[in-house]
């Protein structure tokens, strides 16, 4: 690789982990160590950073595991009408980066957030970390294998919503408190909801593609129409789970500033209304849905500080 190259090469690599998806483990950590802080008054910072550095590994070793056997399936080469959402990164089906070199990446992605977990479980102890650990590695890696059924038996949004709901949200509370309570796991559900429908919204421009070559997403089992309602469903799901959450005092008070992310979940929802049937005309709703995944994690975890400080 010449220097003139090495720039391009980088570009690809950010462009094949699909960098700005990153939200989707960045938020949960946050939550999970921000409510940690919330609940013990302490905030560990080296702890932190390498809590963050080890799940956007692992988050990256699972996009590239995605596409290098969604090519090995042919799904994204069968995919004619690929949006910014859906259909992979792109970059094996436009030779940036060889099939064989992605699926290093994402060994070597998983082997190195799979040392800084180890790390973590060693000086937390108890072996919590190595548990939702080995169970986020397993979820990352096969949830595109076609043997594993994950997403092609219709598990793939639930296999999404645990791994960066519960599991990051529980892991980054425990790397901070060394104690695990009901709490950790009940407020990472409506993120978990939420990055699922991320998910879910996005296999809507997949049907054919995916329909093809036998990947049975929720999407091609519920079929557009059905799949569309079960979106507006489980959107409100998210709303009121974390209401409920408030109203119990597993969240604070101030966690109704979610309220202030309800006209994007009013866009998302109307977009998807009218064009769920539609390719290019829905990719405002997908956008929406990412933005509301990051916009209602962030108030939240708002919510939380604002409690803490105030």
């Amino acid at each position: 690789m010449t220097n003139s190259n090495m720039p391009r090469q980088i570009l690809n690599w950010i462009k094949a982990v699909r960098a700005p998806f990153f939200t989707a483990a960045v938020i949960p950590i946050i939550l999970g160590s921000v409510a940690a802080w919330h609940d013990t008054s302490r905030f560990l910072w080296w702890r932190f950073w390498l809590t963050l550095i080890g799940g956007v590994l692992m988050h990256a070793g699972t996009n590239l595991a995605n596409d290098y056997f969604d090519h090995l399936s042919g799904c994204d080469e069968a995919n004619s009408t690929p949006t910014p959402f859906g259909a992979g990164s792109r970059v094996i089906q436009e030779k940036l980066i060889p099939p064989n070199h992605i699926l290093y990446g994402s060994l070597v992605s998983f082997v190195l957030g799979s040392a800084i977990g180890l790390y973590l479980n060693n000086i937390c102890g108890g072996n919590i970390i190595l548990i939702l650990g080995i169970t986020g590695l397993l979820l990352g890696f096969f949830y595109t294998v076609k043997q594993a059924r994950i997403v092609y038996g219709g598990l793939g949004e639930i296999a999404v919503g645990i791994g960066f709901g519960p599991l990051m949200v529980m892991g980054s509370y425990y790397v901070q408190a060394q104690t695990l309570p009901l709490k950790a796991f009940l407020i990472s559900i409506p993120v978990g909801i939420l990055i699922a429908l991320v998910l879910f919204i996005n296999e809507f421009p997949d049907y054919d593609a995916d329909r093809s070559v036998g990947k049975r997403t929720l999407v091609v089992i519920l079929g557009k129409k059905k799949a569309v309602v079960l979106y507006y469903i489980l959107l409100a799901l998210a709303y009121a789970i974390t209401f409920a959450l408030i109203g119990l005092g597993y969240m604070p008070v101030w966690g109704l500033l979610v309220l202030l992310s309800l006209p994007l979940a009013l866009k998302a929802i109307s977009t998807a209304k009218k064009n769920f049937d539609k390719i290019y005309e829905l990719i405002p709703a997908n956008a929406a849905t990412i933005g509301l995944h990051s916009l209602m994690g962030i108030l939240i975890i708002a919510g939380f500080m604002l409690d803490k400080i105030l």
